[in-house]
C-alpha cells in the first residue's frame, strides 16, 4: 500500500487544470466522500499491525499534499478572476465568516451541563501528571501493565512524569485538598500508547465522576 500511496502522492504534485470547474472535478476525484483517498483510508483496516504507524504517517501526508495543491489551483483562479474584475470601493464589506464550534466542544458542554444540573461541579487538573497521582494513589500495581512503556507516554527527563492515562488522576487532587461531601466531574484528555489508526488515536477525551458522601450508594448515581 505504500508504494500506491508514493504513486498517487506523485501524481498529485503534477495536478494541473485550466478551468475553475476542473479544479473542482479534481477535489471531487480525490477529497470527496467518495473520492480516491476516502477509498484508500477505507483500506488501511487491512494493513498490517507493524506497518499502521508509517503508512498513517504517508496517508496523512498524503491528503495534505492533495489538499494543498487543489488550493494552490483554486487560489490561481481566484487571483486570476480578481485581477480582470473591477472593483466598487463604495460596496459595503461582505461580514466576516466566523467558525463554528467543534462537536467534542459541543457533546463536553452538553454533558457538563447535565450533570450541573445534578449538583456537580467541574474539575480539571493537569494532562502531565506524576506517577502518584496517575498510578499509586489508585492501588496499580508496580507490574501493572498500564505502567509499561507501550501502554503509556513516560516524559523522558523523569520516568515518574507521565501523560495522565485517564481523569481519575483529578479526583485524587480533589480529593487531597477537599474535606466530603464531593461532587464532581472530571473532562478532560488523555493519553495512551497506542497505534493510531482511522478509528484510535492516542489521546481522546474522557469524562469521569466522584461523589463522596455519608449514605451514598450506586442508587444515588
Amino acid at each position: 500500500m505504500q508504494e500506491k500511496i508514493e504513486a498517487l502522492l506523485t501524481e498529485i504534485e503534477q495536478l494541473t487544470a485550466s478551468t475553475a470547474e476542473e479544479v473542482e472535478a479534481l477535489r471531487i476525484r480525490y477529497l470527496s466522500k467518495k473520492g480516491i483517498i476516502s477509498s484508500m483510508m477505507n483500506e488501511f483496516r487491512d494493513v498490517p499491525a507493524d506497518q499502521k504507524r508509517a503508512v498513517g504517517m504517508k496517508m496523512n501526508a498524503l491528503k495534505q499534499a492533495a489538499t494543498e495543491r487543489i488550493e494552490q489551483l483554486k487560489n490561481r483562479f481566484a487571483q486570476k478572476g480578481s485581477a480582470t474584475g473591477a472593483v466598487d470601493l463604495s460596496r459595503t464589506a461582505y461580514p466576516v465568516a466566523l467558525g463554528t464550534r467543534h462537536p467534542l466542544s459541543i457533546v463536553r458542554e452538553e454533558i457538563c451541563d447535565i450533570f450541573k444540573r445534578l449538583g456537580f461541579t467541574i474539575a480539571e487538573g493537569p494532562e502531565v501528571e506524576d506517577d502518584w497521582h496517575v498510578f499509586s494513589s489508585l492501588n496499580f500495581a508496580d507490574d501493572h501493565p498500564a505502567r509499561d512503556m507501550q501502554d503509556t507516554f513516560f516524559i523522558q527527563h523523569d520516568p515518574q512524569v507521565v501523560l495522565r492515562t485517564h481523569t481519575s488522576s483529578v479526583q485524587t487532587r480533589v480529593m487531597e485538598q477537599t474535606d466530603p461531601p464531593i461532587r464532581i466531574i472530571c473532562p478532560g484528555r488523555v493519553y495512551r500508547n497506542e497505534a493510531i489508526s482511522y478509528r484510535a488515536h492516542c489521546f481522546f477525551h474522557q469524562v469521569e465522576a466522584l461523589y463522596v458522601d455519608k449514605d451514598v450508594s450506586f442508587a444515588d448515581l
